[in-house]
């Protein structure tokens, strides 16, 4: 098995706005997070907050400590989300098996020592996303299916933003130290995720984009609300959202993308379309 683990440090705004495309890809896209019978983590300075994924298809796949983390194991002093993008799939925390099919999703607790991943079929892999942050102590664990989730619909047709956003990780849902997670899917025929923009300085957020047809791509744009900045994301890749800009998205075409954050996100900051630049 092999695995990766790659570090993005934190930018401040005045120096984020004077980067070219190739920079601000090079900071804020995440590319590769999903190799075959691979381990991917990106580790981010925002929050200490940790996004990755895990793509079985001929072996079990197993989270190893990192040294970098200087513990035991790998959930030592953090939890973990994980959230199945793709097909039915197995993991095994502690020798627990907990079954993921398509869209379900995996919290773990700081306690949990040993983790593995399977998939059901080498033909139809799974395809596990995960986000991890710091946890002062120990919850317990809880799978959360895709048709449990609360769902909440928001947005309209006419102004092109109606969509569903599933929450899977929230307080109401499963008891974490800080660590919220879902899934937004706007629906057929709307392209933006989120419009109103807003702002939540408290907390980073990551986006990880998927089910975009080959060829197409999500608009996403970032950057403090005077000073946006665009990148064009692919199929499942991420972007880090640092606390001080702004995040949205507009498709080329149906999509989906999972939110992760550490912690609570208010207060939000919303911007009037007319104040963006």
């Amino acid at each position: 098995m092999k695995s990766t683990f790659k570090i993005r440090y934190a930018t401040h705004p005045d120096d984020a706005k004077t980067y070219d495309t190739q920079r601000l890809r090079k900071d804020f896209l995440v590319n590769d997070i999903f190799t075959e019978d691979e381990v991917n983590l990106t580790y981010s300075h925002y929050d200490r907050f940790i996004m990755g994924g895990a793509m079985p298809v001929h072996e079990k796949l197993q989270l190893e400590s990192i040294p970098f983390f200087a513990t035991k194991y790998f959930l030592q002093k953090k939890e973990m989300g994980i959230i199945n993008i793709g097909q039915k799939g197995k993991v095994i925390a502690d020798g627990q098996t907990y079954e993921l099919e398509h869209k379900d999703a995996l919290y773990l607790g700081s306690d949990v020592k040993d983790i593995s991943f399977e998939s059901e079929e080498a033909s139809k892999p799974s395809k596990f996303y995960l986000n991890a942050c710091i946890a002062h102590k120990a919850l317990p664990s809880k799978l959360i299916s895709f048709a449990d989730a609360p769902v909440l619909e928001l947005g309209t047709t006419e102004e092109s933003n109606k969509r569903k956003l599933y929450q899977h990780i929230v307080p109401h849902t499963v008891e974490t130290c800080q660590l919220m997670m879902g899934i937004t899917s706007p629906e057929l025929g709307n392209a933006w995720n989120t419009m109103p923009a807003h702002v939540h300085e408290l907390r980073m957020e990551a986006y990880f984009y998927f089910d975009v047809p080959e060829g197409k791509a999500a608009a996403h744009i970032m950057g403090q609300p005077q000073e946006t900045r665009i990148l064009w994301v692919a199929n499942e890749q991420a972007v880090i959202s640092p606390p001080w800009s702004i995040h949205c998205a507009a498709g080329t075409s149906p999509y989906s993308f999972i939110w992760g954050m550490a912690g609570d996100d208010d207060p939000i900051v919303p911007y009037p379309i007319s104040e963006l630049q």
